[in-house]
């Protein structure tokens, strides 16, 4: 055994641990912790020092992965790391997920590989392309009339329209009810101020699943070639979908399909309003849509972290992992390390190759990747057609979450693009 193993840091120093030393006032499981704090010092430590740390609760406790290599192995054993207990700090601390195993960003093995592989038919690049289209076109309409308008609230009047309204439309559901699923989701992993309580977010996943309950019972007879009907389908296959399997998927593909895309998309127009250099080198065509695209999803991570727990004693960054024990790995932290990306803390539009952790790695690497690229891409482009400046007019507002991150409010003013101004490379294929 190493001295690591044994329980010292990479500097010969006893373990950081949280809730002892420099680590002594923060708390991840805190929502506040992570809207109201800037937490780049903490994980530069962390990584350099602890890149698997101890995180003790009231009832137990965690461990925090915060290097990018160590975030890449649990990512990539599903066997040692299993993600069937739960996938989140609150589910995991509170003995787990009631969906595990029945939802695919909760199961393993071979079942979880079977479902998906249906599914994926109908988000690969060939049967997005045509929504792709649509995409661009209903996007570039939104913008142009956000910057017409001049001044908008881009967390508000913008971003929530685009990522419900293609996944809505590739589960069929109705124009009507689309509304109300947009509120319940806003409340199902995150609250858009600091009272916000579990009950709430509770109650909202139970709409979610009841809405679904009766729109798949609706369906039953014409289930269609939509996801929520491949769903439908499976019930009736060789792979014997459940009801209770069909309800919590179409739950997490509305949720992984609307709100993680929604926050990159505001995120990415505040990093614009920052870095005035790089949207400069955006719009004078020096770099393309798609490279930016890669480097606004690292810089926005809105997933946080990951959880899994361990299913045999293991050892992780030199620390002894004991089975069942919950690791927790931190993207927020992992796309920011230096041993993987040059200058991190520099939004660097043209970075490649871009192999941040935003989708995950391995067995559970996002199934709607491919839709979450062309949503912020039809975004991107669309700004650099209609604008020629941007800025923040008010204070940005976060979300309280231990699990997402990011903006609810963004205030923004925009400039007009002339008319004279030629065409940028990214509009060739636009919808006019």
């Amino acid at each position: 055994m190493t001295n690591e193993v044994a329980g010292e840091t990479r500097t010969g120093r006893p373990p950081l641990e949280f809730g002892s030393g420099p680590l002594a006032d923060i708390d991840l499981t805190r929502p506040e912790v992570h809207a109201e704090r800037d937490l780049g010092e903490v994980w530069g430590l962390l990584r350099e020092e602890q890149p698997v740390a101890w995180h003790p609760t009231a009832d137990g406790g965690f461990w925090v992965v915060s290097s990018y290599a160590a975030a890449v192995e649990v990512y990539r054993n599903s066997d040692v790391y299993t993600s069937a207990r739960g996938n989140v700090l609150a589910t995991l601390l509170t003995g787990g997920d009631p969906a595990g195993g029945k939802m695919l960003p909760v199961s393993d093995g071979p079942r979880h590989q079977q479902i998906r592989r249906v599914l994926l038919r109908a988000l690969t690049p060939r049967a997005l392309a045509g929504l792709a289209e649509q995409v661009r076109g209903a996007t570039l309409r939104l913008v142009r009339e956000a910057v017409r308008r001049g001044d908008c609230d881009l967390g508000h009047e913008v971003a929530p329209h685009i990522p419900l309204a293609v996944i809505c439309d590739l589960l069929m559901v109705p124009e009507q009810d689309r509304e109300l699923l947009l509120t319940q989701s806003k409340l199902a992993l995150a609250s858009e101020g600091p009272g916000g309580t579990e009950i709430e977010a509770r109650l909202a996943r139970n709409e979610i699943l009841l809405y679904f309950a009766r729109l798949a019972r609706s369906r039953r007879d014409t289930p269609g070639d939509d996801i929520l009907g491949l769903l439908i389908q499976m019930t009736r296959s060789p792979i014997a979908l459940t009801d209770q399997e069909l309800l919590y998927n179409a739950y997490s593909l509305l949720l992984g399909g609307d709100e993680t895309t929604r926050l990159s998309m505001i995120g990415t127009v505040h990093a614009l309003t920052r870095w005035p250099d790089e949207w400069a080198r955006l719009r004078a065509g020096e770099v393309s849509v798609e490279t930016a695209v890669e480097e606004f999803l690292r810089w926005t991570t809105p997933t946080l972290h990951a959880g899994r727990v361990a299913t045999e004693d293991t050892v992780l960054g030199g620390r002894r992992i004991g089975r069942d024990d919950i690791v927790t790995v931190w993207n927020s932290s992992a796309n920011f390390d230096p041993r993987q990306f040059d200058e991190p803390t520099r939004l660097r539009l043209s970075r490649a190759p871009n192999r941040h952790l935003t989708f995950a790695i391995g067995p559970h690497f996002c199934l709607g990747a491919q839709l979450a690229r062309i949503e912020l891409g039809a975004l991107v482009a669309a700004l650099v057609r209609t604008t020629d400046a941007m800025e923040l007019i008010g204070e940005p507002k976060r979300l309280y979450s231990n699990f997402l991150s990011g903006f609810n409010r963004l205030p923004v003013r925009f400039t007009a693009a002339r008319d004279t101004r030629p065409p940028h490379p990214a509009e060739e294929g636009e919808v006019r």
